[in-house]
């Protein structure tokens, strides 16, 4: 993550450039990385809402594509917003470690530092939001993509134990990061299914907001998208 200022507001103006959504620090989601079936005790717990055994993974990127924050110890069933709640970055938002706020799917609750779609825009202010929070947000579904691409291991499942996946996961998030310092492209033909690049979401329950985040965010909209 951006840690002096002069980086974090330049992260900051690299997301407005994208749909003038101000203010992001970071588009966070989660995406399932398959694993073979589990036997030992708790192994039921690794298969997610699709039924496939997976590590639920959560990532955290910035407007490049890159990742700044990786998350891989979480089993396939436990629901994005409680590896958010549990997630170090989590309490360092709380503490104001950043300037900048990060940006959801409504898997996520809707918090200060953590800003989510409305699920029923009223009026021209709100749906203003939500076109620019889904145009913004979109950067962590084309990190997803590119990364996938790249490593097609990410695509097909990891087949060996679990620490061994965990590791390689983060590894690759690495080598994703390393590869767009050098503008290193992937393989021909593959830019089109990025940014067609659609994951197979698991389908979250919605989760309602904080009062505290529902009165940010009201105050926000009607602060920068009137």
């Amino acid at each position: 993550m951006p840690t002096t200022l002069n980086e974090q507001q330049e992260t900051i103006r690299k997301f407005r450039s994208i749909a003038n959504f101000p203010t992001v620090i970071g588009a966070i989601d989660c995406t399932h990385i398959r694993v073979k079936k589990v036997n030992a005790d708790g192994g039921q717990l690794y298969i997610n809402r699709k039924g496939f055994s997976s590590i639920n993974v959560q990532v955290v990127c910035d407007a490049d594509l890159k990742i700044m924050d990786i998350v891989t110890r979480w089993r396939g069933s436990v629901h994005d917003s409680r590896i958010f709640r549990e997630y170090r970055l989590k309490q360092r938002f709380e503490a104001g470690a950043f300037s900048g706020i990060l940006l959801g799917d409504s898997g996520y609750p809707c918090t200060p530092y953590l800003f989510t779609p409305l699920l029923n825009p009223t009026t021209p202010q709100e749906e203003r939001y939500n076109r620019s929070h889904i145009r913004t947000r979109n950067t962590v579904e084309r990190c997803f993509g590119l990364w996938k691409q790249r490593f097609r291991c990410l695509l097909r499942g990891m087949f060996g134990d679990i620490e061994t996946a965990k590791k390689t996961i983060v590894a690759c998030a690495v080598l994703h990061n390393m590869a767009i310092d050098m503008r290193e492209d992937v393989f021909s033909g593959a830019r089109d299914s990025i940014e067609q690049y659609s994951s197979e979401p698991i389908v979250q329950r919605y989760i309602a907001p904080s009062i505290r985040g529902n009165v940010r965010r009201r105050q926000f909209i009607e602060t920068h998208f009137q």
